[in-house]
């Protein structure tokens, strides 16, 4: 059966239910290691008012018993604590006339109707293809809150990738025109890194050049104070793949193109790459493409593809970078239209975070969690955890006399 997961709910609803399907039985599930990734998540410079208020916490409604995948559909749930102040105008029951009066009501009426769309946000696209004329029907689940529920989804992925021998990371590069010293492609196959990778889990920023974390920090505050708001980089690694994952065959098999889509899909992202990326285009090919060598296995005496050759792995650490545009809400917001009148407005504001670049890129590991995850699976399936690790063990000594 095919790996997938849908999420629904809205950012002030009751809460986030993520639904994973196609897991194999026999999957040590921890709790703890699901609520250590939505934590990662929540942390960080640049968060909030809403990270003071949720303390994101998952509850596993189905699908696992005494802590072990059962092979069945696996349900999570992810309350919202803000739910009690938003219930009056997020109750799904609630009687239109009802909302219409929270909508007139000075105490609620800024948490009610949405009548301005934000430039950059969903609202006026999103309100014009539905139907709506409360743009809060569209930013509720439009909202960035949604990625809680996909980091749910990809600590499950994790940890079919641990049993595999998978490790995945991430760090910031960029945050707004501040640059870090990015470390060299062929880093990531040395422990060093992975070992700096796991501690900017205490970082403010996720960053690993100290001198541009203190600019970028100072950055954020100034952009705070300005009502403003900062994109930025980032990349994310995995490493311990097996050559052979992907296929060259199809334009959607290809695993570069479903890596890319994943991370795409992410709020705010506005550009992928794969290894060097752009810098590619402005390179001869000999300084562009890995030399190949053999020593008792296939090695690339250089990085630059980034782990991946013909949307295919190569066995090489997997590497990504992802360019996160400055989010939409700012408190100092820009120029709209009302869109019952068509009278210029300024945009609604909702509270909002400064910039989410490390989050997002703990989002990211998550979406490239799923897709690695979703690579194995269909490669190697099996409905038990043994079945896969007994068919990948099969693949690893047919490359050993390859």
């Amino acid at each position: 059966m095919r790996l997938r997961f849908l999420t629904a709910g809205e950012s002030h609803g009751r809460g986030l239910v993520t639904i994973v399907e196609g897991l194999p039985s026999g999957l040590p599930i921890s709790l703890e290691e699901v609520n250590k990734q939505l934590s990662r998540r929540q942390w960080g410079a640049g968060r909030g008012g809403r990270m003071k208020i949720e303390r994101d916490q998952v509850t596993i409604l189905s699908g696992v018993r005494a802590g072990v995948s059962l092979g069945s559909p696996i349900a999570l749930l992810i309350p919202n604590k803000d739910w009690e102040r938003w219930q009056k105008v997020m109750d799904p029951q609630l009687p239109g006339e009802d909302t219409a009066q929270i909508a007139e009501d000075s105490r609620l009426g800024r948490l009610g109707k949405v009548t301005i769309p934000r430039p950059g946000h969903a609202d006026l696209a999103g309100g014009m293809k539905y139907n709506q004329d409360d743009l809060r029907n569209i930013l509720e689940r439009a909202s960035a809150r949604e990625t809680a529920a996909r980091v749910a989804a990809g600590a499950l992925a994790r940890a079919l990738l641990a049993r595999l021998g998978v490790q995945l990371g991430s760090e910031v590069l960029e945050i707004g025109s501040v640059a870090a010293k990015a470390r060299p492609l062929t880093s990531y196959s040395s422990d060093e890194t992975w070992q700096e990778l796991e501690g900017l889990d205490q970082s403010p920023l996720r960053c690993a050049d100290k001198t541009a974390e203190r600019e970028m920090l100072s950055a954020i505050e100034q952009a705070r104070e300005n009502g403003d708001s900062l994109g930025g980089t980032f990349r994310v690694a995995a490493r311990g793949l097996v050559p052979g994952l992907g296929s060259h065959v199809h334009w959607d098999r290809r695993l570069d193109g479903r890596l890319a889509q994943a991370l795409m899909s992410i709020g705010s992202v506005k550009a992928v790459w794969v290894g060097l990326g752009k810098e590619a285009a402005s390179l001869p090919g000999s300084r562009v493409h890995d030399p190949i060598s053999y020593h008792g296995e296939y090695v690339r005496e250089s990085n630059n593809a980034g782990g991946l050759e013909g949307g295919i792995t190569t066995g090489e650490p997997l590497i990504l970078g992802a360019a996160l545009k400055p989010i939409p809400t700012l408190y100092q917001p820009l120029e709209s239209v009302e869109i019952k009148t068509h009278r210029k407005a300024k945009a609604q504001v909702e509270r909002s975070d400064t910039c989410v670049v490390p989050a997002a890129a703990v989002v990211a590991e998550a979406m490239v969690a799923w897709v690695l995850a979703e690579a194995y699976l269909e490669k190697f399936g099996g409905d038990t955890l043994g079945d896969l690790e007994s068919s990948l063990a099969v693949y690893r000594r047919r490359l050993r006399d390859y």
